[in-house]
């Protein structure tokens, strides 16, 4: 009987319950009371500061603005790393060339070519990494740290 004003139930339950109710005094009686408290609670009204309105519908907005600038943000940083894993794959057979070419032109060792080209793999993305742990650090620092960031 409750999950009727709290979720909603399926037509065919309600058809039963509402039969079974018709039929059952217990029942009658729990719902009289059901509605009774019903109407005492929709007809209780609170007085509410006009100034806490006010302040908590402009922190909803700018949690509402900040959460479209994460989104923005984070679509940039999706399409930047896919630019970058497209561009790594396509330039990754010419730089191993290239790399190629030095060790027969300057008789550099194999493993030198191999360690220049995992070394041009893994900086861009140990530049990055730095850059963003600098920028937690300093956010942190100034107050605007990952509590601000999840706002």
């Amino acid at each position: 009987m409750d999950a009727l004003h709290v979720e909603g139930i399926a037509a065919s339950e309600r058809e039963w319950l509402e039969a079974h109710v018709a039929e059952c005094e217990a029942c009658q009686a729990r719902a009289r009371a059901n509605e009774l408290a019903l109407q005492a609670l929709r007809s209780n009204t609170m007085k509410i500061d006009p100034a806490l309105v006010s302040t908590t519908q402009a922190r909803v907005r700018m949690s509402a603005r900040e959460l479209r600038e994460n989104q923005m943000r984070l679509r940039t940083l999706w399409i930047s790393c896919g630019l970058s894993w497209l561009l790594g794959t396509l330039t990754a057979p010419l730089l191993w060339q290239a790399l190629a070419w030095l060790e027969r032109s300057f008789e550099i060792s194999q493993v030198v070519r191999i360690m220049v080209f995992v070394f041009c793999w893994v900086a861009p993305a140990t530049v990055v990494a730095a850059v963003i742990a600098w920028s937690y650090s300093h956010a942190t620092s100034t107050g605007n740290g990952p509590e601000a960031w999840e706002r």
